[in-house]
C-alpha cells in the first residue's frame, strides 16, 4: 500500500535537477541574506514590504520598507537598473513578497524572494530592530 507522498511518483531526475536549480533564481534564505549583511557582502536593496506599522514593531536591520503597494517607478528611482531587491514579509502565511515581486519584475527589476520573511528569520534565531 502506497502512502500520499510516494503515490504520485517523484520527477525524473534530470527535470527535479533543472526545478530545483530554477528555484535558487527566485529565492535565498534567511541564513545566506544575514551572513552576507553579517560580512560585509550585501550587494543587494532589502526590502521590507509590509506596512510600515508592521515594519516599526521590528524588521532587518539592514531593510529598507517600501510597502508593496508603493512599489513603483518613481519610487524606485533612487536605486540603480541593475539592483538586485530582495523581499519580504512576515512569512510564508504572507503573500505580500510575490506582489512585491510581480510589480518589481513588471518595471524590469532583478527581483528573489527571502523565503520565510520575519518568522523564518526569528526561527533562525536573529534578530529584529524596532523603529524606523
Amino acid at each position: 500500500m502506497s502512502s500520499a507522498v510516494s503515490r504520485a511518483p517523484a520527477a525524473a531526475s534530470e527535470l527535479a535537477l533543472k526545478h530545483f536549480q530554477s528555484l535558487l533564481q527566485y529565492e535565498t534564505d534567511c541564513w545566506d541574506i544575514h551572513h552576507a549583511i553579517s560580512n560585509q557582502r550585501q550587494d543587494f536593496i532589502l526590502l521590507d514590504v509590509r506596512g510600515v506599522e508592521l515594519f516599526q514593531q521590528g524588521h532587518i536591520e539592514a531593510a529598507i520598507n517600501l510597502p508593496w503597494s508603493q512599489i513603483n517607478q518613481k519610487n524606485l528611482e533612487r536605486f540603480p537598473l541593475d539592483s538586485l531587491f530582495v523581499v519580504y514579509c512576515a512569512g510564508p502565511h504572507c503573500n505580500a513578497t510575490e506582489k512585491a515581486a510581480i510589480r518589481l519584475a513588471k518595471l524590469n527589476r532583478p527581483v528573489k524572494k527571502m523565503i520565510g520573511g520575519v518568522c523564518g528569520w526569528l526561527d533562525e534565531g536573529f534578530e529584529l530592530k524596532k523603529g524606523a
